[in-house]
């Protein structure tokens, strides 16, 4: 499980260092996609798979998961950790994530998630006063 909050930095090639608490998990392999809200999300390869099959279950019938298909699945990209750790983000996922030096890499449960830091910063700020005000049961059977 993917969990906490961390702050590298990305190289002048586009890498960046994974979090330790991270590496063992990703280190046989990863797939790095677009993600909603303009960041990206970072699979296991297995976990990629599992997500996969899911979304090929939606009946082709139906224009948004065919839209939700193709731009999920047109940014996928495999990658491999180096020997120092760092994976190498393509140039078209910076671009749609608008990834500056400055990361912050969230932990999601079964994904990790990288973000610009400015961009995570005003998500983060817009969004945790209605986590902290929530009044009604989001997930049922959470709290």
């Amino acid at each position: 499980m993917f969990l906490g909050t961390y702050a590298p930095k990305l190289d002048d090639k586009g890498r960046v260092i994974l979090p330790a608490k991270f590496r063992d998990e990703l280190s046989g392999g990863l797939v790095i996609t677009r993600g909603q809200e303009r960041c990206l999300y970072v699979f296991t390869e297995r976990e990629f798979e599992s997500v996969h099959e899911k979304i090929r279950q939606a009946p082709v019938s139906n224009k948004q998961a065919r839209d939700f298909l193709r731009v999920f699945l047109s940014g996928a990209s495999q990658e491999r950790p180096d020997n120092q750790h760092r994976v190498t983000i393509p140039a078209t996922l910076r671009e749609y994530a608008n990834l500056g030096r400055e990361l912050t890499i969230i932990g999601a449960g079964s994904r990790a998630e990288i973000w610009d830091t400015e961009t995570w910063n005003a998500y983060y700020e817009s969004t945790e006063a209605a986590f902290s005000d929530t009044d009604e049961e989001v997930i049922p059977g959470l709290f």
